[in-house]
């Protein structure tokens, strides 16, 4: 079951997805700002955040290069935006990130604008994966053991959802 909604933002597709994570705010901010623990279940960064911009090398995918990441807004720990640098504007991926205190921890909404609709068959189940990763890294401490598996078996969701049969 799926976890994305497609929503309309600011006249935008959007894919928008909410968690409970039972880790306090401060917890969870760090595991998507600070680079070792990204890196347990997502990527690595390397840079000066406060110049507003890192290298971002994906950990969990293959032929992926280090790409910079411009931080667009910041304000800890409850929301994050970035968004990767591409000649290709088809190519910007923009993320943001907002968690608030919540019973009994986090919530947390990850939303991504969408160029075209037709990208959530790849980037729905691929966010599901790598919140779950998330989830589990944060509960262990230790990088995630989550595989790729069943998660492409998510996209005939991610096609009802945003309506593109």
């Amino acid at each position: 079951m799926i976890t994305g909604r497609h929503e309309q933002i600011d006249g935008t597709d959007h894919l928008v997805l909410r968690r409970g994570i039972e880790a306090p705010v401060e917890e969870v901010w760090a595991a998507f700002t600070e680079s070792d623990r990204l890196g347990l279940w997502f990527a690595t960064w390397a840079g000066d955040p406060a110049s507003g911009q890192v290298e971002v090398t994906w950990a969990f995918e293959e032929d992926m290069p280090t790409e910079p990441y411009v931080i667009e807004e910041c304000d800890p720990p409850h929301h994050l935006r970035a968004r990767n640098v591409h000649e290709d504007p088809t190519q910007v991926w923009t993320i943001d990130v907002a968690l608030t205190e919540a019973e009994p921890g986090t919530a947390l909404t990850f939303s991504q604008p969408l160029s075209n609709r037709e990208m959530v068959r790849d980037v729905g189940p691929g966010w599901e994966y790598y919140l779950d990763r998330l989830q589990e890294s944060i509960e262990t401490g230790h990088p995630s053991t989550i595989a790729w598996g069943g998660y492409a078996g998510l996209t005939p969701e991610y096609v009802r959802e945003f309506d593109l049969a």
